[in-house]
C-alpha cells in the first residue's frame, strides 16, 4: 500500500493550475452516452473517479479513449449491456447518473447501491422519486435497484431538500424524455451548470428559470460534441488554504472568483490575503489569522467540500472558532486525527429551531454519535503522526495540517486522495512541500 511521508514547516510559495473539475468531468463522460456519436472532453482531471467511470462505461461496451493533453473521447454506440457488477459499480458514487443512458437504449437497469466517500448517508431516495416521476418502475433487490420503464415521460419534479447529485441525474435522464420535464427546488452548484452547458452542446433543450427551477424541453436525439471541462474549485479552495497554513504564497492560475464567493468572504474575514488577477487568484499570509463562524450549505453558501480544509485552517486562527455541518450527516470523522495532532477541537451537535428545515440530509439518516458542529481553539501546534485516509477532502485535510506539523507525518490510503486530486503531491513539492510517495 502505497503512502505518503511529509516533513512539515515549509511556507508554500509559488504557481499552480488547476485541473478539470472532480465533480463534473465523470458526468460528462456518462451524458455522452446519450448520443451514439463520439464526444470529446477536454481537460479532464486525471483522477480515481475518471478512470472508474471509464471501466464501467467499458464494461457496458461503450468506448472511452485517453488522448494525450488531458483530452478523452466517450462513444456509447455499442453498449451492449443494462447492468455493471458490484465490484465495479462501488469505485463510484455514480450509478444512479447511468439510469437515463440505459433506460435510454435497454427499457431497463440493473445498477448496484453507490460507493465513494465515507461521510455520512448520500440519500439516494431524492434520486430514485425522482425517476418514479419520470415514469420509472424501480425494485429494491438489497444490494442494486431493477429499475425499467418504456421511455421516460416528462413530469413536473419538486425535490424534497436540495441535492447536487439528484439534480444531474434527473437532467441526464430527462433530456431524451417525452415532453417537458420541470425540476424545482434544483442545485445551483456551477457544476450542475457545467452539464447543463454540456448536454445543450449536444442539442438538449435546457434552461434554468428564477430560483431554484429548470425546464427541459426532451429533445428525440442527441448529437456528440465537443467540450472543456470547468476547473475544480475545490482544489482552488485547498492550494489557497495550504497557502494561508504555511504562512505561504501561491498564484492558483485558472480559479474563478465567481464561483468562489462565499469562501473569498470569509478568507477576508479571518485577515487572509488574496487578490484577484488576470490568470487567476494569488492567496498570501498577511499575518495572524482570526477566528470565524461558518455554516455549510449549498451552493451558493459555503460548501461541505470545504469543511474539513476550512476546520484544519481554523486551529491555526487566534480564537474560538465555530463550524457547522448542515449537508451531510457525518463530517467530522478526520477531526481525531488533528485532535492526535495537537489541535483542541470540541464536537457538538447545536441546538436549532426546525432541524428538517436547517439540515439538507435527511434527519432518519442521523445517529446520536454523529456530531454536526465543532468549536475550534487555536493557535495550536501540530505534530507529526501516522494515518489512514477515509475520503478525498480529510485526506486533503490531512496532507495540509502535515504541511504545518512539527516533524513527520506518514498518510496510508492515498488511493483516495487520488480519487479526487491528480498529481496533488508532485503539484505541492512543486511548491516547495517536503511530501514524498513510496
Amino acid at each position: 500500500m502505497e503512502k505518503f511521508v511529509i516533513q512539515g514547516g515549509v511556507p508554500l510559495k509559488g504557481e499552480v493550475a488547476l485541473a478539470g473539475a472532480k465533480n463534473s468531468g465523470f458526468k460528462l463522460m456518462i451524458a455522452s452516452l446519450l448520443s451514439g456519436e463520439k464526444s470529446r472532453i477536454e481537460g479532464f482531471s486525471k483522477i480515481g473517479d475518471v478512470y472508474s467511470t471509464a471501466k464501467i462505461i467499458e464494461e457496458l461496451g461503450g468506448k472511452v479513449s485517453f488522448q494525450k493533453n488531458h483530452i478523452l473521447e466517450v462513444e456509447g454506440r455499442g453498449l451492449k449491456k443494462f447492468e455493471f457488477s458490484e465490484k465495479t459499480g462501488r469505485l463510484s458514487r455514480a450509478s444512479t447518473y447511468f439510469v437515463g443512458p440505459l433506460l435510454y437504449y435497454f427499457g431497463k437497469a440493473i445498477i448496484p447501491i453507490p460507493g465513494g466517500c465515507k461521510i455520512g448517508q448520500r440519500p439516494l431516495d431524492r434520486h430514485l422519486t425522482g425517476f418514479k416521476a419520470l415514469g420509472a418502475k424501480i425494485k429494491d433487490c438489497g444490494d442494486y435497484y431493477r429499475i425499467t420503464a418504456n421511455k421516460f415521460k416528462g413530469a413536473t419534479f419538486h425535490f424534497p431538500k436540495i441535492t447536487h447529485g439528484g439534480t444531474d441525474a434527473m437532467l441526464i435522464s430527462s433530456v431524451l424524455a417525452e415532453g417537458e420535464t420541470i425540476l424545482e427546488n434544483v442545485a445551483l452548484e456551477p457544476e450542475v451548470d457545467d452539464l447543463i452547458g454540456f448536454l445543450n452542446s449536444m442539442g438538449a433543450k435546457i434552461k434554468r428559470l428564477g430560483g431554484r427551477k429548470i425546464i427541459i424541453k426532451g429533445v428525440k436525439k442527441l448529437k456528440g460534441t465537443s467540450y472543456r471541462v470547468m476547473p475544480d474549485r475545490n482544489e482552488a479552495v485547498t492550494f489557497a488554504c495550504s497557502a494561508l497554513i504555511t504562512q505561504g504564497d501561491i498564484l492558483v492560475k485558472k480559479a474563478n472568483p465567481k464561483v468562489l464567493t462565499a469562501f473569498l468572504d470569509k478568507v477576508k474575514k479571518i485577515n487572509g490575503g488574496f487578490e484577484i488577477k488576470k490568470e487567476g487568484i494569488r492567496f498570501f499570509w498577511k499575518g495572524q489569522l482570526h477566528p470565524s463562524r461558518v455554516v455549510t450549505k449549498p451552493y451558493p453558501s459555503f460548501m461541505t467540500d470545504w469543511q474539513p480544509l476550512w476546520t484544519t485552517l481554523m486551529t491555526q486562527a487566534k480564537g474560538k472558532s465555530i463550524i457547522i455541518e448542515a449537508v451531510h450527516s457525518w463530517r467530522f470523522a478526520f477531526v481525531r486525527d488533528l485532535i492526535a495532532m495537537g489541535a483542541k477541537i470540541q464536537l457538538f451537535s447545536p441546538k436549532v429551531p426546525n432541524p428538517e428545515r436547517f439540515y439538507n440530509f435527511n434527519l432518519e439518516d442521523d445517529r446520536p454519535e454523529y456530531f454536526h458542529a465543532a468549536r475550534i481553539f487555536g493557535p495550536t501546534p501540530l505534530r507529526g503522526a501516522q494515518f489512514t485516509i477515509s475520503d478525498i477532502r480529510a485526506g486533503a485535510t490531512l496532507i495540509m495540517a502535515a504541511l504545518v506539523a512539527k516533524g513527520k507525518t506518514q498518510l496510508r490510503g492515498i488511493e483516495h486522495i487520488d480519487r479526487g486530486y491528480e498529481n496533488l503531491d508532485g503539484r505541492l513539492r512543486n511548491l516547495g512541500a517536503k511530501i514524498k510517495r513510496g
